[in-house]
Parts: structure tokens; C-alpha cells; sequence
């Protein structure tokens, strides 16, 4: 398969459907794309029903363009990363993997068009995260649950309302932002770095305001961006974890025992905001944004220097920060259920405590006159033994 003809595949795949976010191509099946969180086969002449080991093996070779580098990644660890630009219509993130030694590929397709705060319909509160000057903000969530544009729309606020220096440290770079207010420069891990704590390290001495770190991977990154927020930086990065008590937990863990006195002391000073999200299907087709937010006082500092305890856990202090624009996973999804957004049990999926989201909607539900439980018409029934009922006697009354 030559490169205008992989094209051609891939512009039949993104035709099939309006709202492709993947595209799938597995050894022993149809070539697929992941629309609204499923998986679609898609048909194709060129390409057999069930993809050979050949056939995704060319598609691979494709991809990865004759680098030297991507393919001796593939060899050597058994994935590799790298974009893919599908002529001027389309971007993507690329994953190249060996499974059962055939290979896999996953292509994330990267929105060309930057997206902004009240596109995503995120909450005002993200307008007072982007006008943070200095220390350390954190998108989390699982792999496709929207970090990147998340992160992709807080960049573009600041590019419209401020006159700083922005770099980003990527793998790949994903939304390319315009010159506007802001001045950016975009480097990708392979290309312009060889990994996120070097290139955050030489970010140091390339006088930014603002450093956008793809991934805190590791101990390195993590500490170096501390050191970056401690030193007057605003620091935006992503992490996999799902939600902000396991972020805390995350980042503690890839530090020594000797070091987590310092290390707790370090980003209770320089943590400003965690925000977890999970992508939730709505009612009428599409998905929204679950958020969990997060953000800095006396209390989350003091939870983050001695740890969590019996009614100073993080999910207690953001509960009760709901008026300054804090939330729960399970606040969400009780808002957007009282919205009639996301059904009943849309929002059971995505909470954290399945009992207290339970609770309010059967309150929400009284509220509306709605029947709050499904077990109804109770009643007394006579007692048996064998086939015949057994009642009960009548009460004798005696005469005086």
C-alpha cells in the first residue's frame, strides 16, 4: 500500500460517520473508528474485511515515514508515537504497537480548529484558572477522556488576552496555536527534545511565562516542574489518574520515602488546580465533560502536607468548596442530570460514590412529583401452608 492510497483510506474512514475521534486498525478485523465512545467497522475496497498482518504492517511503514528513530522506538520497547497529517484536512496522534508479533495501530484524529472555554461549555471557574501567574495546574483523566483539548482551550484564553511567552513540550504536538496576543513555540519529544525533563529543563533558560508539559511521566518531569513553578512559572501539565486524591497519591509515589516530606512541603506550595474529567454520553447523542475541580486553600494545603484523614480527605474539602466554583465527580453528574442532560444511569456510571449521586436524584425526582422507586402496590398478603390459606381468627369479645 503507497502513501495516496493509505490516504484515501483514511478519508473514507473519517466520511463514515460526523463524529470520529479514532481510527482502528486490528489484525483479523474490519478497519474501525470510534465514534461517541463505540466502535464502527467501516468496509473498504483496497482493503480486505478482516486486515491481514501485511496489510497493517504497510499501513504502519507508512506512518511511520522512514524515521529511523520511530522505527528503532517500534523494535526496541514495541510502540512507538508519532503524527500523521492527512493533507490540510486533517491532524493525527499515532500509535504504532506489536501485539502477538503483529502490529496495531490507533490514530487519535487532533481537532485543527483550537477550541475555547465556552465551546467545551466548561464552568466560568476556568476563566480565574487561565489568569494564574505562576505555580502548577493539572488535567487528569483516562487516556481519551479530553485533557489535550482541555488544555487546548485554557492556552487559547491566554493567547487572546495575554501578551506572554508560551512553550509547549509535546509528543506529538497536537493543537497548534496562532500567533496572537501571545507568542508560542511549539516543540514535539524526537524532533526538538529527547525527553519532557531535558526539554523542561532547556524551557527553564528560554524565558516563557507559561510552560505546557504533554505528560509528567516521570519523577524528573515532575520535579523539574515544581522547580518551574516555584520560580515565578506557570506550569499546565497532564497526568493518568482519575481524580484529585489519586493525583496527590501519583505524584507523591514517584518520589523515595526519604523525599516525601519535601516533596508534600514543594507542591503544597505550588499546586493551584487539579482537574479531573470523564467523557459521558448525553441525551440526544454527543458527549460532555465530567469535571472534578480542585483548587488551592488552607485546607487542601494542609491535606497535601499530612495527608488525608477522617473528614480532611479531598472529596469532603472540594464538597464543601461547591459555592467557590469547586466540584465533585458526583456534583456533576447531579447537575447534569437535574439539567436533563445525561440520564439516571449515565450519572451512576460516572460518579465516584454511587450512593450519594442515588440519593439526590431521588430527591431531584420527589422534587418533579416523579416516582423516585420502581416497587409499588405494597400490600399484605395472607399466609399459607401447603395449598390452603391460613387466616387469622377473629378476636372473641366476651359479654359482661
Amino acid at each position: 500500500m503507497r502513501r495516496n492510497e493509505l490516504d484515501i483510506v483514511l478519508n473514507t474512514m473519517l466520511s463514515t460517520r460526523k463524529d470520529v475521534s479514532d481510527l482502528n486498525f486490528t489484525v483479523d478485523k474490519s478497519l474501525q473508528v470510534e465514534s461517541n465512545g463505540e466502535l464502527v467497522p467501516v468496509p473498504f475496497g483496497l482493503v480486505n474485511e478482516a486486515l491481514t498482518p501485511y496489510q497493517s504492517e504497510m499501513i504502519a511503514l507508512n506512518l511511520l515515514g522512514g524515521s529511523r528513530r520511530l522505527i528503532e522506538s517500534l523494535l526496541r520497547s514495541g510502540s512507538s508515537d508519532s503524527s500523521y497529517s492527512l493533507s490540510d484536512q486533517a491532524r493525527f496522534r499515532v500509535n504504532i504497537f506489536s501485539q502477538r508479533s503483529q502490529y496495531s495501530i490507533v490514530m487519535r484524529k487532533l481537532n485543527t480548529r483550537i477550541p475555547s472555554i465556552p465551546e467545551l461549555l466548561l464552568p466560568d471557574i476556568f476563566y480565574q484558572i487561565a489568569h494564574e501567574k505562576t505555580g502548577l495546574i493539572l488535567i487528569t483523566g483516562a487516556t481519551g477522556s479530553g485533557k489535550t483539548t482541555t488544555l487546548a482551550a485554557l492556552l487559547n484564553y491566554i493567547n487572546d488576552s495575554k501578551s506572554v511567552h508560551v512553550i509547549t513540550l509535546e509528543d506529538p504536538v497536537e493543537f497548534v496555536h496562532p500567533q496572537k496576543k501571545a507568542t508560542f513555540n511549539h516543540r514535539e519529544l524526537g524532533i526538538d527534545f529527547d525527553s519532557f525533563a531535558n526539554g523542561l529543563r532547556a524551557a527553564l533558560r528560554q524565558a516563557p511565562k507559561v510552560i505546557l508539559v504533554g505528560e509528567m511521566r516521570d519523577r524528573d518531569t515532575v520535579s523539574i516542574g515544581l522547580s518551574a513553578a516555584e520560580t515565578g512559572h506557570l506550569v499546565l501539565s497532564t497526568l493518568h489518574t482519575i481524580d484529585a486524591g489519586q493525583t496527590i497519591n501519583r505524584i507523591l509515589g514517584m518520589f523515595d520515602q526519604e523525599e516525601q516530606k519535601q516533596v508534600r512541603l514543594r507542591l503544597s506550595d505550588t499546586l493551584r488546580w487539579v482537574i479531573s474529567q470523564r467523557l459521558a454520553p448525553v441525551i440526544g447523542g454527543g458527549r460532555r465533560a465530567v469535571l472534578e475541580i480542585m483548587g488551592a486553600n488552607l485546607r487542601t494545603q494542609e491535606s497535601i502536607q499530612l495527608g488525608e484523614s477522617e473528614g480532611k480527605g479531598f472529596y469532603e474539602i472540594i464538597e464543601a468548596s461547591k459555592t467557590f466554583g469547586w466540584r465533585t465527580f458526583d456534583q456533576s453528574c447531579i447537575d447534569l442530570f437535574e439539567q436533563g442532560l445525561i440520564t439516571e444511569d449515565t450519572a451512576l456510571l460516572y460518579c465516584s460514590k454511587k450512593g450519594v449521586v442515588t440519593r439526590a436524584i431521588d430527591i431531584l425526582k420527589k422534587t418533579r412529583g416523579e416516582i423516585a422507586t420502581s416497587v409499588t402496590k405494597l400490600g399484605m398478603k395472607p399466609e399459607q401452608t401447603g395449598s390452603a390459606q391460613v387466616r387469622v381468627a377473629p378476636t372473641l369479645k366476651l359479654k359482661p
